[in-house]
């Protein structure tokens, strides 16, 4: 089955007006390499960090990020100094392979244009990165609204990005699908009051992210049905 719902009785008090979108993991094929260079900026710090450890950073700020490597590592290791060792070891592959976008993005966007359904993306990445990535595949001016968590107050899992995404629209948070690949986001766009869609990336949600699904797809291109 490509959707599975949850809580369908969720989306029966308005129209599904707008999609909110994740972007790393979701629209672009990077999370694999969010994962990969983690686990070797850590370790070239001396801290053996594991696959399960590196997925636990998704989606996390600053603050969030730095509480989860001490509970992994303890007081003395530096988020912004594995982080920063992160950035340029991905920087390097992605200058000399680039990024893949993730299936279904421009049939799903194809959609939405026809059906006159705004669009924004809601991403923790800088607005740099953003406008440089979509850039590379066209699908920068696809989206109606490009929202970064580096402008709101508090970074995922915290509501503001998704509050803020579905403001930028002028629609109401429970007007808005929010699609995410990462609990972290999952519980962002919940706390929003968003219709909070998984589309799994890594790894399947568990029982606590269940609980708070609106559905989950297998691709972008499932969505359109969740619109239909």
């Amino acid at each position: 089955m490509a959707v599975h719902y949850y809580h369908p009785e969720w989306g029966t008090s308005c129209p599904i007006r707008g999609v909110l979108f994740d972007m790393d993991g979701l629209v672009l094929d990077t999370e694999k390499l969010y994962t990969r260079f983690w686990m070797e900026a850590a370790r070239d710090l001396g801290y053996p960090m594991t696959k399960e450890q590196a997925l636990g950073l998704r989606s996390l700020n600053r603050n969030a990020g730095q509480e989860k490597l001490t509970e992994y590592f303890g007081p003395g290791i530096s988020y912004t100094a594995v982080r920063s060792r992160r950035i340029q070891l991905m920087d390097a592959h992605i200058e000399k392979y680039g990024i893949d976008v993730k299936p279904g993005i421009f049939q799903l966007m194809d959609h939405l244009q026809a059906n006159g359904i705004a669009s924004a993306i809601t991403s923790s990445s800088p607005m740099e990165n953003i406008h440089r990535h979509l850039s590379v595949h066209n699908l920068l001016h696809r989206f109606d609204k490009l929202c970064s968590g580096y402008g709101v107050p508090n970074g995922k899992p915290a509501p503001d990005i998704y509050l803020h995404g579905a403001a930028s629209l002028n629609l109401r948070p429970e007007e808005c699908l929010a699609l995410e690949d990462s609990p972290t986001g999952i519980l962002s766009a919940y706390r929003a009051g968003c219709l909070p869609v998984m589309i799994p990336d890594q790894d399947q949600p568990g029982e606590e992210t269940v609980s708070i699904l609106y559905a989950k797809a297998d691709s972008l291109s499932d969505i359109i049905s969740l619109l239909k």
